[in-house]
């Protein structure tokens, strides 16, 4: 299996795609249509240390969402942070639109650097892409040929604050909807919600054991970024907390149907350490294990 392709500048990237060298060392927008990938390196993965942003604008066809799918018939955005693995395929140009690619040092100096942290779309899968109604892909088209004209002007001393407020604008233009179209596929997302609840109390009932947020979200097959987002905005509790709601109430469950001791309920639950289950217990209920019990709820 060949070792996956290493990447760490936009002219490097541009070369390998077989397109010209860049405008700007560290920003490009390429028309989707223009990448060629080679032969060689269809299947095999790239690590690069840039921020990718897809714009497609006629993706169509079957998405998975978790373990089901939902047809889409809108165009979509794509979002890949530095030193993801990801892998090229030979149907790239088969969609209209563009591909953003830009170095962390583009955004060096500017409030943007620290904000797009706050950006989870960044470690999303490709499966849980954003998906965009006519209005917001007009949006989104605006913004990248706003950026395209201006890396295509001669580069002054106000070109970089520029295309710094566009890419700002696109972010948090796409942090929107990201946000509405989890509020509109609310009924398929509910079942994932569903699902999830199902998987977390089946870990408490069959073991002795806490299940991370990677494991939920690899049971679910979504990105552990994803989900949390996913379920901030419909529940309001990221995914630690739903896994936390259950483990007090499974812990509650046994304290008032049995006689275990606090210590034994904490093992039972997968804690090492008694004091970690007394100390969680009480963050959340603003009561120890033994008042609860005691208290005859």
């Amino acid at each position: 299996m060949q070792s996956p392709i290493t990447i760490t500048s936009i002219s490097s990237l541009l070369q390998r795609l077989s397109l010209p060298a860049p405008q700007h060392p560290l920003i490009a927008l390429v028309p989707t249509g223009n990448i060629v990938v080679k032969p060689e390196d269809i299947g095999r993965g790239v690590i690069t240390s840039l921020y990718k942003v897809s714009f497609k604008i006629d993706f169509k066809g079957k998405i998975p969402y978790g373990r089901g799918t939902y047809d889409f018939e809108e165009g979509g955005l794509s979002f890949t942070g530095p030193h993801q693995l990801s892998v090229p395929t030979s149907d790239v140009a088969d969609y209209d639109g563009y591909t953003l690619f830009f170095h962390p040092d583009f955004l060096r100096g500017y409030p943007l650097a620290k904000t797009i942290q706050q950006y989870g779309y960044f470690s999303y899968a490709v499966a849980e892409a954003l998906y965009l109604s006519e209005k917001e892909k007009k949006i989104i088209a605006a913004i990248f040929d706003a950026m395209l004209l201006e890396l295509e002007n001669n580069i002054d001393h106000f070109s970089h604050d520029v295309m710094v407020s566009q890419l700002d604008l696109l972010l948090n233009y796409s942090n929107r909807f990201y946000n509405r179209q989890f509020i509109t596929r609310k009924i398929p997302l509910n079942d994932i919600i569903c699902q999830m609840n199902t998987y977390i109390s089946a870990v408490f009932d069959t073991s002795s054991h806490i299940p991370t947020v990677q494991e939920v979200a690899d049971h679910l097959q979504l990105t552990p970024r994803y989900l949390s987002d996913m379920l901030k905005s419909l529940t309001g509790m990221g995914t630690q907390q739903h896994i936390h709601h259950q483990l007090i109430e499974k812990a509650k469950e046994i304290l008032t149907t049995t006689d275990a001791t606090i210590a034994e309920i904490a093992y039972q639950l997968g804690f090492e350490h008694p004091q970690s289950f007394n100390k969680l217990f009480r963050q959340k209920t603003n009561t120890s294990p033994l008042a609860f019990r005691k208290s005859g709820y």
